[in-house]
């Protein structure tokens, strides 16, 4: 039983990495960077793109990610919230929650 469970831990994907973001919302696109470190179902990392730099924290369990920073891009500060799966272990898609300002979708591709 515990081979199986450490099989099942082994197959899950590593986000550690630099991935590339298209960003869809109805008040304009974007694409951002954010380079994320994963510790087990913790991550952070980076956030850098229109919205300026920020640090990200978030969690992944299994194929669910969910991670988020905090901006000021009208000198009010906001909360943008990434939700979404991954599909494989180098892209991912999901919903993204820019606070007042927007909400809209995402696509996600890790560098090799």
């Amino acid at each position: 039983m515990l081979f199986l469970l450490m099989a099942a831990l082994g197959l899950a994907a590593d986000m550690t990495g630099k991935w590339r973001f298209q960003v869809e919302t109805d008040a304009g696109s974007g694409s951002p960077t954010i380079v994320l470190k994963q510790d087990g179902e913790k991550l952070s990392g980076t956030y850098s793109g229109q919205l300026g730099e920020a640090p990200v924290t978030g969690t992944v369990k299994g194929d669910d990610v969910e991670f988020s920073f905090e901006a000021a891009p009208t000198g009010e500060k906001l909360t943008v919230k990434y939700t979404g799966k991954l599909d494989g272990d180098k892209k991912m898609k999901g919903s993204v929650d820019l606070g007042a300002l927007a909400k809209g979708t995402f696509t996600a591709e890790k560098e090799r």
